[in-house]
């Protein structure tokens, strides 16, 4: 009497085989589908200039990397390590609370208000020297942007400022880029009104010329 409820038998065989069938075709389909990549996380541990000190956000150094990294195709999610009038001793004392949810890879750019307050060129090598240790040490690749000293400090300081980076720039791990303001700093048209600071053209103009060697940065990011 039970069978009477269901189809007959050869009815029921076929729509088994057909569902076997389906799950067959439906298979390789699934296998096929890539898994959504995580975003890499890009720390910019900075002070006002790239913190966009002065600009509408969107105009910004980092949402305009973000724009242009997303226009080539990258997955990047920036962590805003960037605090306008940060010296190297303020980014180093807040290195480990902006790793605090990790970062894949990182740019450094600070050291401008150490040579505007003449800060001596040892103090900003320490500093300097301890944020890319701990960064080596978490194995997170960097892109270090020099700084040149302001010129009213006299030759002497410059020359001792100046060669901080240089020395910092052969460490393993370190992409180097040696003036962060390279083609910006004095132009009035690429700067806002106090000439420190770059405008939104200016903006771009670091984005696109550093996009190279973050984009490298990038590539050097260990995954899996």
């Amino acid at each position: 009497m039970a069978a009477a409820y269901g189809p007959p038998g050869r009815l029921r065989k076929a729509v088994a085989a057909l569902m076997v069938l389906g799950a067959l075709l439906v298979l390789p389909m699934l296998v096929a589908l890539p898994a959504t990549a995580k975003p890499v996380r890009l720390l910019v541990l900075g002070d006002s200039l790239t913190a966009g000190y002065g600009l509408a956000h969107e105009d910004g150094f980092q949402a305009q990397l973000a724009a242009a990294l997303a226009a080539a195709g990258r997955q990047v999610q920036i962590i805003d390590g960037a605090v306008s009038g940060d010296t190297t001793a303020d980014g180093r004392a807040r290195l480990a609370w902006v790793l605090g949810d990790g970062a894949d890879a990182a740019i450094v750019e600070l050291g401008a208000n150490d040579g505007l307050r003449g800060i001596d060129p040892k103090v900003l090598q320490a500093n300097l020297t301890a944020i890319l240790d701990t960064l080596t040490a978490r194995h997170i690749p960097v892109l270090l942007c020099g700084m040149y000293a302001p010129p009213n400090m006299g030759p002497d300081y410059a020359r001792a400022f100046n060669a901080v980076f240089e020395r910092l720039s052969h460490r393993p791990g370190v992409l180097f880029n040696a003036f962060f303001l390279q083609g910006v700093a004095e132009d009035p048209a690429l700067n806002q009104a106090d000439r420190m600071h770059p405008n939104p053209e200016g903006a771009r103009r670091i984005v696109t010329r550093l996009l190279p060697l973050v984009e490298k940065l990038l590539d050097g990011v260990k995954t899996g």
